[in-house]
């Protein structure tokens, strides 16, 4: 079991890890050593709080399928099992962000003092704007 939050828990067994062949740094090697990492996580089938579910599926973006799975490629490292750890670390992160709830937001309105001190800076630009004006020189 991986700990997400001390309310959400994700079964190892949900996530499929594929070893694949990387480009990068490795020379040589990276053409005969598969350690890339592509993680594939089921998110419609995962037990999560529906909120979370829905607020996952938005921060996944791109890396989400149709059919719902998130595949996160992980080939920062060299070595097979760093990729592997980043990459389950980058979806524990992504969960968690997933399981905050977000702030609600609450309207305001803008103070007596901060509309009169907006109108006064937009009276300033205008007097600075019409000084620069060419006057109409009068023919006489």
């Amino acid at each position: 079991m991986i700990y997400i939050t001390p309310a959400i828990t994700i079964d190892e067994r949900d996530i499929q890890l594929e070893f694949i062949r990387a480009s990068g740094p490795g020379g040589q090697n990276v053409n005969k050593v598969a350690s890339a990492v592509q993680l594939r996580f089921d998110v419609n089938n995962a037990d999560l709080p529906n909120d979370a579910r829905e607020r996952l599926v938005k921060l996944a973006g791109k890396r989400l399928t149709e059919d719902g799975t998130l595949i996160i490629q992980a080939r920062r490292f060299r070595e097979q099992e760093r990729n592997r750890q980043d990459a389950l670390d980058r979806l524990v992160a992504l969960i968690r962000k997933a399981a905050e709830k977000p702030k609600p937001r609450r309207k305001t309105k803008p103070s007596a003092a901060s509309k009169e001190r907006r109108l006064e800076s937009k009276h300033r630009r205008s007097e600075t704007k019409r000084r620069r004006r060419s006057v109409p020189r009068s023919d006489e």
